[in-house]
């Protein structure tokens, strides 16, 4: 039996680190805020980064292993679980600012990591059962429309101006949130109705996806104020925001100031993997399910966390995520370290 699986149950240590937070009192509230973005930023200078590939024999055995399918399923559970155990302290005790701050900042972190990234990964299987649980993890971030967004509009155009969750050079993170947020979803409610306008359905109707996610989220929104009242409703509503904050700085970073080529014809180029930053920095590989591997994922979409490969021509981030949200929080010292990485691949792409 291959064990290779067991170094993703290290994901799972961020909500057991959120639960730990939810459960605590005072400034260690806050733990869940520190392991993610102090502790395995910190870490990550100290571990290499890994580019090795597997074997084409193993990955087909890896690709055909269902523990690893297992692995995100169980997130499912794991995250509603943490949510529901949120509500319930929110409602049921009274807490200090500083405690407040940290009992929703570790829900949202795991709004984020579990909710958003693994339905990332589900909703771009094939199977209508892990789609749907693909959509159940975002109700958690209340950013349904994301599922299809990301993937019908940003796979399609990514690195272009086309696409608002591709970051331009010289953007602040804090432009682009305002940027990417909105636009992403005018953009959701345009693929929508363009795809129920092609199969000749109504736009008011129950086909219309973006109108039944918005029902979906305006009853869970209700049904949390109905069972555990207002306060932990305003708290569910900052901890989704967290989450999303930490997709679209995701988002910010995985692209930022890369550019695809257009033909004379007005077409694109292919996506190809110098169009996504990568990062094989192992603790934030195996803490996001292979999210960082991002040029592989945008290169075959397809292709599922466990067998995401490193591509030599897949420009490099110089540490892993977490400590790159961190960075891109400080405009000038972004930059300052991206902006002449970006610019000498503008320079090798463009024809001497």
């Amino acid at each position: 039996m291959n064990f290779r699986f067991l170094k993703y149950l290290s994901a799972f240590s961020i909500p057991l680190v959120a639960f730990f937070s939810m459960t605590s009192s005072g400034w260690w509230t806050w733990s869940a805020l520190l392991y993610s973005y102090f502790m395995i930023p910190a870490l990550e200078f100290f571990f290499p980064s890994d580019s090795r590939n597997l074997e084409s024999a193993e990955e087909e055995v890896i690709k055909q292993d269902r523990i690893y399918d297992f692995l995100v399923y169980a997130i499912v559970p794991v995250q509603y679980g943490l949510l529901i155990y949120f509500l319930s302290r929110m409602s049921g005790s009274s807490f200090t600012t500083i405690e407040n701050i940290g009992l929703i900042s570790a829900m949202g972190i795991s709004c984020g990591v579990l909710g958003i990234n693994v339905g990332h990964e589900l909703g771009h299987r094939v199977k209508k059962g892990e789609r749907l649980l693909a959509k159940l993890l975002l109700l958690t971030s209340l950013y349904m429309h994301f599922y299809i967004e990301h993937n019908r509009g940003h796979h399609k155009n990514v690195s272009t101006p086309e696409d608002p969750s591709s970051a331009r050079q010289g953007e602040p993170v804090y432009f682009f949130w305002v940027r990417s947020i909105s636009m992403a979803y005018v953009s959701a409610w345009g693929l929508e109705r363009n795809r129920l306008k092609s199969k000749g359905l109504p736009f008011f109707s129950l086909q219309n996806e973006m109108l039944i996610f918005q029902m979906i989220q305006l009853a869970l929104v209700l049904a949390i104020y109905s069972f555990f009242g207002w306060w932990a409703m305003l708290a569910f509503l900052m901890a989704a925001l967290i989450g999303i904050l930490q997709l679209e700085t995701v988002n910010y970073i995985e692209h930022y100031g890369l550019s695809r080529n257009k033909s004379d014809s007005g077409r694109y180029e292919r996506v190809m993997p110098w169009h996504s930053w990568n990062s094989n920095h192992m603790l934030g590989r195996l803490m996001l399910f292979e999210l960082s591997r991002h040029s592989d994922h945008h290169y075959l979409a397809s292709r599922k966390y466990q067998i995401l490969r490193h591509h030599e021509g897949s420009p490099q981030m110089p540490t892993g995520y977490p400590g790159m949200m961190l960075l891109s929080l400080v405009p000038p010292l972004w930059f300052w370290v991206m902006n002449p990485k970006v610019g000498a691949i503008s320079a090798a792409s463009t024809p001497s």
